[in-house]
Parts: structure tokens; sequence; C-alpha cells
């Protein structure tokens, strides 16, 4: 029996995968719990279809994300925090402050999206933080903490 899975399971496949399983497995598990549909030919032309508008989506996505990343790319950030004398910061520079600096460059970025190249930020300097902007798509930004 064939059919299309409708979402991912463990030592089966992934979604929208076309698998062949015993008639029992599909019939009386996989059908009725919802994870899989009977592979009929009007049900494979609709999932190829549906494969090819995905396909055309992903594609539009990937290339927006892309281009975000190569603005990102250029963007230089400047974050202000409160000093000692020695140049020790008073707290850390985290991933909310940097987002909140792309937010006022124009970028919409979720902070947990940045991973930064240090774990707390706590003296005065130019660091790297990686931005991922869409599945494996990633921008490495720099941004600089000065004493305000």
């Amino acid at each position: 029996m064939e059919i299309i899975l409708l979402q991912d399971l463990t030592n089966l496949g992934h979604k929208d995968d076309v698998i062949k399983v015993r008639n029992g497995y599909g019939r009386n598990y996989l059908i009725p719990q919802g994870f899989a549909i009977l592979a009929t030919e009007s049900a494979k032309k609709m999932h190829a279809e549906n494969m090819r508008q995905r396909a055309h989506k992903e594609l539009k996505k990937r290339t927006d994300a892309q281009a975000i990343a190569a603005k990102l790319g250029a963007v230089e950030i400047k974050i202000g925090a409160k000093t000692s004398t020695t140049g020790k910061i008073f707290g850390s520079v985290n991933t909310i402050q940097i987002a909140e600096a792309l937010i006022e460059k124009g970028f919409e970025v979720d902070r947990k999206n940045i991973t930064m190249s240090e774990d707390a930020i706590k003296e005065i300097g130019t660091f790297k933080a990686t931005v991922k902007i869409y599945k494996d798509i990633k921008a490495e930004i720099s941004f600089e903490v000065y004493s305000e």
C-alpha cells in the first residue's frame, strides 16, 4: 500500500514522502490517526502540484533572505553601555540590545535568532554576532560597544 505522510514519523519518513507500508499498518493505524493519506492517482497529482508550489514559495523566501543577509553584512551597530574607569561594563551586552539596535536600523530581527561570538560581553570593543535569517541563511554582523 502506498501512502503520503502528512507529518514526520520516526523510523518511517518525513512529511510529504510517498512510501510503501503494509496494508494493515496503513489502513488501521496511519490513516485513521491522521498521519497519512492513501496515495491514489488524484492524491499523487495534488501532492506533486503542492510540492511544485511550495518549491516556488521556498525559492522566493530564500532569495529574499539572501538579499537581507547581504544588507545586514554591511550594517555596523554601536551599542552604548555604562562603564567603569577601567573599561568594564556594568552588567553586560546581550542579544536584546543587538536586536533593538537592528530594529532602529530598519531590520526586524527576533533576538532568539541572534547568537554572539561570546556568551556575555562585559567590556568595550568590537565584537561579532550571527543572525539567522532563514533556515540555513545566516549573516554575520559586527557591533561596537562604547562607553556612554
